[in-house]
């Protein structure tokens, strides 16, 4: 299959002036075990570690973090690069909050076309749509919820589950969790960890397996454990 025929070919996306992409495989030589895929953005590169060490006995875990959103002419052929790597078990997608300037006719036609970009690229795999966290911005949390109500009705449409780290992230004392507009201190990254965790184990059915993790001294930041 061609990501390209996916790809929406309409976008009036502006790039952001540092566009970035980050990406781990946890365990990488093992492609048995279940593989959680985590797509998304600094919000996903922040929860990632706790999500693997919460899964660390049943799952492994790789992860997508990335600046682009969906209607980035790159973001698809990237999207198709990571999902072509290693097999996956479940993929937990999310993205949006890179999106709060792009037109949102556009953002919601290419979010469409990477669900469905993602559904046939792995038939097998697991997918959930994974909500955007709350702004800590009233005029542009008002986007989020525009955003993330899109999401609710596509899973509706197509029977897939939707974690919600809107809500609990809204519930919150924004002032007191928030290093910024954007992100989360440590108790609220960890609370965020946990809903995906919960959602990976209950979608999959997992419980302890017993799976190895295994450690590597040349990573980024030395030893991963």
């Amino acid at each position: 299959m061609n990501y390209q025929d996916y790809q929406p070919a309409d976008s009036t996306r502006v790039r952001e002036a540092i566009e970035w992409s980050i990406t781990y495989a946890y365990n990488a030589p093992d492609i048995t075990s279940p593989r959680v895929m985590l797509i998304g953005d600094s919000i996903c590169n922040a929860y990632q570690s706790a999500v693997r060490q919460k899964l660390e006995d049943c799952a492994n875990v790789s992860f997508w973090a990335s600046s682009k959103c969906v209607t980035d002419p790159d973001y698809f052929r990237e999207l198709d690069f990571m999902l072509s790597a290693r097999p996956c078990t479940m993929v937990s997608f999310n993205n949006g909050l890179h999106s709060l300037v792009t037109p949102m006719d556009q953002w919601k036609r290419a979010y469409r076309a990477a669900v469905a970009f993602i559904r046939d690229k792995l038939p097998d795999a697991a997918l959930v749509l994974t909500l955007c966290t709350a702004m800590n911005d009233p005029a542009r949390n008002g986007r989020v919820r525009e955003l993330n109500s899109f999401v609710r009705r596509l899973g509706d449409e197509l029977q897939l589950p939707v974690p919600d780290l809107f809500t609990p992230m809204e519930a919150l004392d924004k002032d007191a969790v928030m290093t910024d507009p954007y992100h989360y201190r440590a108790p609220a990254v960890e609370q965020q960890a946990a809903l995906i965790a919960d959602c990976v184990r209950e979608t999959l059915r997992l419980s302890g397996s017993g799976l190895k993790q295994a450690a590597t001294a040349t990573g980024p930041d030395g030893a991963l454990r």
